[in-house]
């Protein structure tokens, strides 16, 4: 099977057996039963549900199959309750399986699989009804969560002492997956060698969703895990086979099965027993080899060749018993794809379906009836009473929560100085240490290798660069160090490599605390906003998995123009505006951003909470323009408008409006330019500042809804009915965002923003190119009035 290497056949083929016989009859027991249950899970959900959509249902019986001994080796006998898994996206009807036979689904979710309220077509934390520790739907990034998991509660541990205790996290993934970019860059990153709780076993069926891949470096991908420190372990040959090889002709066995290209082993499985012993021997098999083989039945032959050290219950729980607790492991376990199922091995076998014969026969050889799909094992067998044991065993107790920690709605500090909003939020950290400190001692940052760059500098020279283990720092005596870069186990700032994608997977872990470990934390987690799209995925898998962090894009639009187009963002406005459980903000002034950003702070890591996204840029902008109330009442009733998503600058009376001028964020001054400017020339023009356009909309959808609450009237505040005019909206990011605004009053419109990649230039230069300018929002208001 492609590969000749001595070394990738005697990883893990004869460690000392720590399963006892009993245990290991009554563990083949339970893996027939879950091979059963989770190709009937999905065949319940095919055959035996009315479906008039013309649309298929569809599942991975042959997927899950190859998983089956695995994940049955771990469940019945080597997790505990602390112990955490990411199950791969296509193996879920086994891992309900499982669940069902611990006690942990109730029976009527079995016919439910992706079906309205029952369980969902891949593992999802906060959707299946039974315990799935991580979603996996995203291939690769489901399997970095436990990661990212072991990573945060350490984080977790070190900050606080009553940190409940975590077990092994372990990411169950197909071979497919070593193909996501996302898993090798968080393998690779230097924090993650010295993770002793983390183990990953590959299901190395070597199929993937159109074909058998046609070689599986195996050296390769072992050389990349033991370059990033990890221990990897082998595990190619089961025990019976593994005696085989020890005989007379064994040697020459295992170098006939081993030098076959992946698709003629798989062949192989597909013919009748008869014919196996030809296609090892050919015509060029040696006495010995044929020896060998005349010696066993073609049953017993076909038995053989099958038994890969993934499908070895007995190696597979020592494996797992034995593996260094010092570093992270990764186990390669050989299998087959279809494994016991009339589909083993076939290329297309990826969504195939069993017919009603083939489960019927299948069914048969596991013990079971189709006219009783759902039947456990006996009571006083073996099988049952293992079942009943570890269902027990494995049962959580709910964590206690952290008693509330209130966020304030405002520090309180007076905004003088021209300031930009990615500055003001250096500030509000730095802070929010001396202010509110417990809620301080909540907020843990991240950021792949830009933390000066984001303005954190600040709150990493007063809290610190967090290290699982202290390291001396050899600049602390260095005067001219503006930097602190102390790296202890106090810290509260993680440093990442460029990689956003692990940016984010750690933002949401640490997002999840609070559901896992009953610990709140407020991941803020800054990259620069051109990057975010890279980053959306997994942060977009990571919000849907149940984490709540904020991320901060820095800077924003086209402010860093001399830098040019590589730089300078254009669809993040929009992106933020369309992410599912998640408030976009886009504020002006350093007043709103203190302002929304704590507000964003109170929805993180709390139950029924939400993720924020934050667009900041490095324009100072004076304060003044906001025309901030010095009344008290006034100025809450402005800072209730602006965490809503924004407030008006202009009191105009009723009915004497002739234009409305729309902004957002780092373009505000030239707005204001604008509106004086039409002043001038005897045209009263209003001004909106957008804070929150994501907000807007929602207010805007919201209106006429037959739900139940709802969200604010901003909309209608912002957009008075009475007092209906042309409208130019302008902002530093893509027109299209702001267009849904001409649906308000039903206003004339106008789209200003950018809309095509950009160049180096200076900032004036940059505004005149994309027609953001004051003198492009000029001329769009006075065309709509026709002028």
């Amino acid at each position: 099977m492609n590969d000749t290497s001595p070394a990738a056949t005697t990883d893990a083929t004869t460690p000392a057996h720590l399963a006892d016989s009993t245990e290991l009859a009554a563990l083949r027991d339970i893996s027939r039963r879950v091979l059963w249950l989770s190709a009937a899970i999905v065949d319940s959900a095919n055959r035996g549900r009315p479906n008039t959509t013309g649309i298929k249902v569809g599942g991975h019986q042959a997927s899950s199959a190859s998983m089956v001994d695995i994940m049955v080796a771990l469940w019945f006998h080597t997790l505990t309750d602390l112990d955490r898994v990411s199950v791969k996206p296509h193996a879920s009807p086994v891992l309900h399986a499982i669940n069902y036979l611990l006690g942990d689904l109730d029976p009527k979710y079995l016919t439910m699989l992706r079906a309205k309220g029952g369980l969902q077509s891949y593992p999802s934390r906060i959707k299946d009804p039974d315990t799935v520790d991580f979603s996996t739907g995203s291939v690769g990034i489901g399997a970095t969560a436990a990661l990212w998991a072991a990573v945060s509660h350490r984080y977790l541990a070190s900050r606080f002492p009553d940190t409940p205790p975590a077990g092994r996290f372990v990411s169950l993934l197909g071979d497919a997956e070593l193909d996501e970019g996302a898993v090798w860059e968080a393998v690779a990153d230097p924090q993650v060698s010295g993770l002793g709780e983390l183990l990953w076993v590959v299901d190395l069926n070597r199929q993937s969703l159109d074909r058998i891949v046609p070689d599986i470096q195996i050296e390769r991908l072992r050389g990349m895990f033991a370059a990033a420190g990890w221990q990897v372990v082998v595990l190619k040959w089961g025990r019976v086979i593994s005696e085989l090889f020890a005989r007379p002709g064994g040697e020459e066995l295992r170098r006939r099965l081993e030098e076959m290209p992946n698709e003629e082993y798989q062949r192989m499985l597909r013919v009748d027993s008869c014919g196996i012993a030809d296609r090892i021997c050919g015509a060029t098999g040696s006495a010995d080899l044929k020896g060998l083989l005349a010696s066993l039945t073609p049953d017993e032959l076909a038995a053989a060749v099958r038994d890969l050290g993934g499908h070895d219950l007995g190696l597979l729980v020592d494996t797992f018993d034995t593996v260094d607790a010092h570093r992270p492991t990764v186990v390669f376990a050989y299998t087959v794809k279809g494994r016991g199922l009339p589909t083993e091995g076939h290329p297309n076998n990826h969504s195939a379906l069993l017919t009603e014969a083939q489960m019927r026969a299948l069914a048969a050889s596991c013990g079971t009836s189709l006219e009783d799909p759902w039947s456990t094992f006996g009571t006083g067998t073996a099988a049952a009473e293992l079942c009943a044991r570890r269902g027990q065993l494995l049962r959580r107790s709910p964590c206690a929560a952290d008693p509330p920690v209130a966020v304030p709605t405002s520090l309180g500090h007076p905004y003088r100085k021209a300031s930009s909003t990615q500055a003001a939020l250096g500030r509000l950290l730095a802070d929010l240490v001396r202010d509110a400190p417990e809620v301080a001692a909540r907020v843990v940052t991240c950021s792949p290798d830009v933390a000066s760059s984001t303005n954190l500098g600040g709150w990493i020279n007063k809290t610190g660069v967090w290290s699982a283990s202290e390291r001396f720092d050899w600049f602390a005596d260095d005067a001219e160090r503006v930097l602190r870069w102390s790296e202890v186990r106090s810290g509260q700032h993680i440093e990442l490599g460029i990689a956003e994608v692990n940016l984010v997977s750690l933002a949401g872990e640490l997002g999840a605390t609070w559901s896992r470990w009953g610990r709140r934390l407020i991941p803020v987690a800054t990259l620069y906003d051109p990057f975010v799209s890279r980053a959306l995925e997994p942060w977009s898998y990571g919000i849907y998995a149940g984490g709540q962090s904020i991320l901060v894009g820095t800077p924003s639009g086209v402010t860093l123009a001399p830098e040019g187009g590589a730089h300078q963002s254009v669809t993040t406005p929009s992106i933020g505006l369309e992410q599912p459980s998640c408030v976009a903000w886009e504020p002006a002034f350093a007043h709103d951003l203190e302002w929304c950003f704590l507000h964003a702070m109170s929805e993180v890591g709390v139950p029924g909470g939400t993720s924020a996204y934050f667009r900041l840029s490095t324009r100072p902008i004076d304060p003044a323009l906001a025309r901030v109330p010095q009344d008290p009442a006034l100025r809450e009733r402005r800072h209730r408008q602006a965490v809503a998503g924004g407030y008006r600058l202009r009191t105009v009376p009723p009915g004497e409006e002739q234009v409305t001028l729309v902004g957002v964020g780092a373009i505000m001054p030239e707005v204001i330019a604008a509106a004086d400017a039409l002043d001038g020339m005897g045209v009263t023009a209003g001004i909106v500042c957008l804070t929150s356009p994501d907000l807007v909309f929602r207010s805007f959808q919201q209106r006429g809804a037959r739900t139940v609450g709802g969200g604010s009237d901003i909309v209608d505040e912002l957009f008075p009915p009475h007092s209906a005019a042309p409208l130019v909206t302008v902002l530093d990011g893509h027109p299209h965002t702001l267009s849904f605004l001409a649906g308000a009053r039903g206003d004339r419109i106008r789209c200003l923003g950018v809309s095509d990649f950009g160049q180096s230039s200076d900032l004036t230069d940059a505004y005149r190119l994309h027609g953001i300018g004051t003198d492009g929002i000029l001329d769009a208001a006075l065309t709509l009035l026709g002028r």
